[in-house]
């Protein structure tokens, strides 16, 4: 026994290729991933028109979108595997074209704020995960009122860091522990880090019912340079050591301070995240600063952070 369900996080690794794609259904299934989840987004119904103007690269990450066309048989594929399939709607519309055939849904912490998006889930009544990263108390306090409000189903919370990667130091693991203690839910582990100390800590100490873990199948796929995402034989010998003996220690550097709000290294992606005033990233405040002047290729203003970040 690992002692947590694991989530086969897809994100843009599957190339728009549905053969790829369902690969990545087969290998989850194969490695022991209770669900394995993929992610809706449209580029231009993602990022406002001023934050394609000031990155024009990020008009190339449309050939990251999943087609609409393969959810069915992707939910399919799932069902034969004998484990779940879930997905993270990116623009409204997502959430009807996923409903049929989704067992669950995520809300990605660039989207929490978005009120309209978390009220179209929560009428769906399905069961929902939620994270957390670079939120506030305050924040995450409103978007679980707000999907219990519409009548969300059972609703999970995912602590994470939103850096990629991130580094383990950053970690802030005791975090769990106390997000669970204010909200009294579930509260599980979004992994950025691709180590095995962090989520076997995570889970082991903190007690993390569900892990999410970025998977690739090759090192060949999009996000995979961006060194958060973990392949076959790293999550093989991850469920080793969660299965092990050896006991965790009382505390660990990984354990921070166990505060509830944002770490420094999230300030950025912060500015990046989903604007509640219309649904597209980054926020109005941040379209201010970008329409004030034209930034250079190495500008971190032109955001070379990834389409659908979770």
């Amino acid at each position: 026994m690992i002692g947590a369900d694991l989530v086969a996080e897809v994100s843009s690794n599957h190339s728009a290729d549905l053969d790829r794609a369902l690969a990545f259904v087969d290998t989850a299934a194969t490695l022991g991933f209770a669900t394995v989840k993929f992610q809706q987004f449209r580029i231009r119904e993602l990022f406002a028109p001023l934050a394609l103007r000031a990155n024009p690269a990020l008009i190339e990450r449309e050939a990251w979108e999943l087609p609409e066309s393969f959810i069915r048989e992707l939910a399919r594929r799932t069902r034969r595997r004998g484990i779940e399939f879930a997905s993270t709607p990116f623009y409204l519309s997502a959430v009807e074209e996923l409903e049929p055939w989704v067992d669950s849904f995520k809300i990605a912490s660039y989207q929490l704020l978005w009120t309209d998006l978390l009220r179209a889930v929560g009428r769906t009544g399905k069961r929902v995960t939620l994270s957390t990263g670079m939120a506030t108390e305050e924040e995450v306090a409103e978007a679980i009122g707000v999907l219990r409000g519409e009548g969300s189903g059972e609703l999970t919370l995912l602590h994470c860091v939103s850096s990629y990667p991130m580094d383990p130091r950053d970690a802030n693991l005791s975090r769990i522990a106390a997000l669970r203690e204010r909200f009294a839910l579930p509260v599980g582990w979004s992994d950025h880090s691709t180590s095995v100390a962090v989520v076997r800590r995570a889970v082991r100490r903190f007690g993390a019912p569900t892990v999410e873990l970025h998977l690739d199948l090759d090192g060949e796929g999009a996000e995979f340079s961006g060194g958060h995402c973990w392949l076959p034989g790293g999550v093989l010998d991850l469920t080793a050591a969660l299965g092990d003996d050896a006991p965790e220690a009382e505390e660990s550097p990984l354990d921070g301070d166990g505060s509830l709000g944002p770490r420094a290294c999230e300030a950025h992606e912060r500015r990046w995240r989903t604007d509640p005033a219309d649904g597209l990233r980054p926020t109005l405040e941040e379209r201010e600063r970008l329409a004030r002047y034209t930034p250079g290729p190495l500008d971190p203003a032109a955001n070379d952070t990834y389409a659908a970040h979770e």
